[in-house]
Parts: structure tokens; sequence; C-alpha cells
């Protein structure tokens, strides 16, 4: 790259970190998937995921404490084993790095983000009872794990199964957070293990994380000046907007 080129460079993954920083701060999640989204874009989405490691690893972490997260890990180790064990597989798809792994990424993060866009719009409420959970957790963990591992996008289908398990605002908020911190850590050790996070990686990730902190200050500035569901509906169309047009690339280059 030139100097120039650089710099621009510097500025889009600074801007898109900003961005989806300002998405989260409103709506509570959203970070993973509009960096990984956008950058998809431009780099390919194993460089994108390893970007995105110390942003999401922060984050998550505040996001996680307060009271009863113990009992709510205990609840959802069989989601969290399964996530584990789908990671552990698809994390050598992502990092697979050559073109037509790249076209396949392209193609599975679009139709990930196109499933998650709908799913929101349509307001998709299922409901899993407590009978359920035992089985229906690792499944919902083992899908996705090997999402996050193809795609380095975590919210299909584990936030509607979270949503559908009837929490409270605070303990979906927690439950979230520990679902997306277990899934960054799972993608990073699969990343490092391949090759795609090593220094330069984790320092350029360690960089990203002003601009999302940034972002999310803005987003929670505005959370009390903007109708959060309006946000969301828009933020979702912009979503399937952009989760078509990276599918259709990755289909029309394989």
């Amino acid at each position: 790259m030139t100097d120039t080129s650089s710099i621009l460079h510097v500025a889009l993954v600074g801007a898109v970190f900003v961005l989806a920083g300002v998405v989260k701060g409103v709506i509570g999640l959203g970070l993973p998937t509009v960096a990984i989204g956008l950058l998809g874009l431009v780099m390919p989405v194993a460089e994108a995921a390893a970007l995105l490691v110390v942003p999401s690893l922060l984050t998550n972490v505040w996001q996680v404490a307060g009271p009863g997260s113990a009992a709510l890990l205990r609840r959802l180790a069989p989601l969290l084993a399964g996530l584990c064990a789908g990671v552990a597989v698809g994390a050598d798809w992502l990092a697979a790095g050559d073109a037509a792994g790249a076209r396949w990424a392209s193609l599975g993060l679009g139709v990930a983000l196109c499933v998650y866009a709908v799913l929101g719009l349509l307001a998709w409420r299922p409901r899993v009872s407590a009978a359920q959970e035992p089985w229906l957790g690792p499944l919902a963990g083992l899908a996705t794990g090997l999402v996050t591992g193809a795609t380095g996008v975590f919210v299909i289908p584990a936030v509607p199964y979270l949503q559908a398990l009837g929490l409270a605002k605070d303990e979906l908020v927690r439950a979230l957070g520990i679902v997306f911190l277990v899934a960054t850590l799972g993608l990073a050790l699969g990343l490092g293990h391949a090759g795609v996070l090593q220094g330069n990686g984790l320092l350029a990730s360690g960089i990203a994380v002003g601009p999302a902190l940034l972002g999310m200050a803005i987003g929670q500035w505005l959370r009390g000046r903007l109708a959060p569901e309006r946000f969301r509906w828009w933020f979702l169309l912009g979503l399937l907007g952009l989760g078509a047009w990276l599918a259709l690339r990755g289909l029309t280059r394989l």
C-alpha cells in the first residue's frame, strides 16, 4: 500500500468500528455483525474477523458483569459447549485463505446477515421451554459455532434462541454478552491456531478498541434521544441490503 492508501484504509476501518459501536450502544448488540459485514466488502472475512477479536472481548466482558451471571452461565452451559465445538470445526474454513474459501465465506456471511435481518424485521419470537433446553441448547450452540467459524458472525441462531428463553431484559443482555464472549474467545483461538491472528493482527485489533468504545459512547448518548425500535428497524433494513450484496458477490464469483 502507498502512504495515502494506508491512511485511507486505517480511516475506513476506524469509521466502521465507530459505526458498529454506535449500533451496539443504541440497541445492545450488533458490533460484530456491522463490523464484519462492512469490512467484508474491502478485505477477506478472516482478516475482518481477526480485527474484531479485541474490541469484541472487551465490550462483552463489560456487558457480562452483573449479579446473576454465574447462575446464567450454568444455565447456558449446554449452549456454550455446542458453540465451542462448532467454532473449533468452522474456524478452519474461515482461515483457509484461498480464493474459493474467501468466496464461500462472503456468501455464507451474506446469507447469515440476511437471515438475521429478516428474522428481526418479522419480529419472530419463538419460545423454548425448560424441558427443551437440555437438548436444544447444544444444537443451537453447535449451529452458531459453525456459522461463527465460517463467517465470523455469531448471532444465528444464538440470538433467536436466547430471546426464546423468556429471560428478563437485564438477563438477556448478560446472556448475549456471555455467548458473544465465548464465541469471540473460540474464534480467537481458532484464528490463532491457523496463523491468522498473530502479533500484527492483535495490535491492529487492539487499536480498533478506541473507535469501538467511542461509537458505544455515542450510541448510549443517542439511546435517550432516539426511538430504539425505529433505529433497529432501519439498521435491519441496511443489514439486509448489505447481506444480499455480500451473498450475491460471493455467488457470482464461485
